[in-house]
C-alpha cells in the first residue's frame, strides 16, 4: 500500500492520526522511529534550522528539498506546511505537482495573504486571503494532482486574524465544495473551546485537523470526541532540539572534561542505528559472499 494510500485509510478509522513535527530527514526519522502515523514538514521549523524567521522567507524550492529528503528517510506519509501555496493558482499546481511526484503524501496551505507570518507571533499580520481567491488555489491544488489519495488540506486562519466563527465555518464549506480532502482549524487560544465550538458546528464531510500548539493541555481523548481525526503536533520536535542543544552546549563549554556531560548526549551506536550504518555493513558482507561465488575473493 502506497504513502498516500495509507493516509487516507488511516483517516478512514476510528482513532486519531497523530502528526510529529520535523525540520530535516533525521528529525523525521526520530518521528517514525518513536512510533507517530505520519511527519509533518512544518515551514516554521524549516525557517528556523536557517535561523530565519517564519515569515515567507524561504523558497518553495527549500522548503521542497527539506521535505523530500524526509520522504527519501522515511516509510511513513509526510505532510508538507507550504505556507500559502508559493504564490497564485499557478505557483499551487506547480507545487502540487513537485510534491507529489517525490513522494510526500499530502499539502497544507492557508488562507492567509503572502507574505504571511507565523500565526502565533504576538501582533503578527494575519490578513486573509478573500474566500474566492484561496478557493481558486484548492482547485488548481485539486485540478494538478495525479493520485487521489494525495491529499489537500485547507487551514483556515480565521479565528487566528479574529474574523470569527461564522467566517471560518463559511469558509470550511467553500473549500470543502472546491475540493479540499480535510480542513485545519488553528487557533491561538489557550484553551480548546472554539476548536471544539467548529467541529461540532461545522457539517462538513472531510476530516478535521487541529493544532494544539497554544491549547497544549487538551487530551487526545477529548479532541477525538470532538471529531478531530487528526492532531499535530508541529513545533515541538524543533523546542526540544533547541533547549537540549543550547543547555548542553553551555555545559560542554565550562566542563573541564567532556566525558561530565557525556551521558546527556545520545550514544555513538544509536546515531549509527539512525543512519543504517549496521545495514551497509551487513550489505558489504553479502557482496563480499557473492564475489566469492563468481570467483573474485579466494
Amino acid at each position: 500500500m502506497s504513502r498516500n494510500a495509507l493516509l487516507h485509510k488511516k483517516l478512514e478509522q476510528n482513532s486519531i492520526i497523530k502528526v510529529g513535527g520535523a525540520f530535516d530527514a533525521m528529525s523525521a526519522k526520530l518521528v517514525e522511529n518513536a512510533g507517530f502515523d505520519a511527519v509533518w514538514a512544518g515551514s516554521f521549523a524549516i525557517s528556523a534550522t536557517h535561523a530565519l524567521p517564519d515569515a515567507s522567507i524561504l523558497t518553495m524550492t527549500e522548503f521542497f528539498d527539506a521535505a523530500s529528503n524526509m520522504a527519501d528517510a522515511c516509510e511513513i506519509p509526510i505532510i508538507a506546511d507550504c505556507d500559502t501555496g508559493y504564490g497564485g493558482p499557478s505557483n499551487v499546481r506547480h507545487m502540487v505537482k513537485k510534491y507529489e511526484s517525490a513522494g510526500i503524501s499530502s499539502v497544507c496551505i492557508e488562507d492567509k495573504i503572502f507574505p504571511k507570518q507565523n500565526s502565533l507571533l504576538e501582533g503578527g499580520a494575519n490578513d486573509l486571503l478573500s474566500e474566492k481567491e484561496f478557493a481558486a488555489k484548492i482547485l488548481a491544488a485539486k485540478e494538478a494532482k495525479t493520485d487521489q489519495d494525495f491529499m489537500v488540506i485547507a487551514r483556515i486562519e480565521a479565528l487566528i486574524s479574529g474574523s470569527g466563527m461564522t467566517e471560518a465555518l463559511k469558509r470550511a464549506d467553500a473549500y470543502e465544495k472546491a475540493g479540499a480532502d480535510a480542513i485545519l482549524i488553528h487557533s491561538k487560544q489557550k484553551e480548546p473551546d472554539e476548536i471544539f465550538e467548529f467541529a461540532e458546528s461545522w457539517k462538513g464531510t472531510v476530516p478535521i485537523v487541529a493544532i494544539p500548539t497554544t491549547y497544549d493541555s487538551v487530551k487526545i481523548s477529548e479532541l477525538s470526541e470532538h471529531n478531530i481525526k487528526m492532531v499535530i503536533y508541529a513545533n515541538q520536535t524543533l523546542r526540544t532540539a533547541h533547549s537540549s542543544m543550547f543547555r548542553l552546549l553551555k555545559e560542554m563549554n565550562n566542563a573541564e572534561r567532556i566525558s561530565d556531560v557525556t551521558e546527556k548526549m545520545s550514544s555513538m551506536q544509536e546515531i549509527f542505528e539512525l543512519q543504517e550504518m549496521y545495514d551497509i555493513k551487513n550489505k558489504e558482507k553479502d557482496l563480499e559472499r557473492e564475489l566469492k561465488k563468481l570467483g573474485y575473493i579466494n
